[in-house]
């Protein structure tokens, strides 16, 4: 398995590519953002992972060039930043794990591990969801409410599919964050609570009927009815 490293601390970039070769994987390092997307070509890595403070094009800024080429291939973000607001930038960005340095290698390993067998994991999932007059279309990664188009970030979408998938079961914060980031922690879970009201505020806003209920001291459910 090929992994796509962006990573401008020389001695680290070492240590990281000789780890990931130890595990089996060919590692492909960058030291420059703008280098980096230059030479992209989607879908040709297993999994990516990004430093956010880096020389040219930064982290973050990567992460999104490559969500405009490649929806599907995980991406991880090293940062030394560990404030929410970063965290949220980066899943906002597309990226579907966040570590935050130091780390000790054998996290790393266990996140790049989960992101892997999920990728490989074949998604026996309907094509198309209808909930009253939203639709999701999973292939194309797109969600319509009253034929009109909602843009959502990816983190977002995955949210509403997660959502769309219980069938109207109630899902609790921790279940969801378990979903949504494919491990637990307690600062995702406090952040479902801001994804969706993210979610809201795209989908429900501008409706009489609102579908992303809340079930106070349970979770959140998505259905036309109370």
């Amino acid at each position: 398995m090929k992994i796509l490293l962006l990573e401008d601390d020389f001695t680290l970039s070492k240590e990281i590519s000789a780890f990931f070769t130890t595990k089996g994987f060919e590692c492909f390092p960058y030291y420059d953002g703008s280098l980096l997307l230059k030479k992209y070509f989607p879908y040709e890595y297993d999994l990516i992972v990004l430093d956010i403070n880096v020389p040219g094009t930064n982290g973050i800024d990567v992460c999104k060039g490559i969500r405009e080429v490649d929806k599907k291939t995980p991406i991880i973000m090293l940062t030394a930043f560990s404030e929410i607001d970063d965290k949220l930038s980066s899943f906002d960005s597309g990226a579907d794990d966040y570590l935050v340095k130091p780390f000790h290698f054998k996290e790393l390993y266990a996140r790049i591990s989960s992101l892997l067998r999920r990728k490989d994991i074949p998604q026996q999932m309907e094509k198309k969801i209808t909930i009253q007059d939203l639709e999701i279309l999973e292939d194309d990664m797109k969600v319509f409410r009253s034929g009109e188009e909602i843009k959502l970030t990816p983190k977002e979408f995955k949210l509403i599919l997660i959502l769309a998938h219980a069938k109207g079961k109630v899902l609790s914060k921790q279940f969801i964050a378990e979903k949504l980031w494919d491990y637990h922690i307690e600062t995702n879970q406090n952040t479902i609570e801001v994804y969706i009201n993210f979610l809201r505020k795209k989908i429900d806003k501008d409706h009489e009927t609102k579908l992303i209920r809340t079930k106070v001291g349970y979770g959140y459910y998505l259905s036309d009815q109370e």
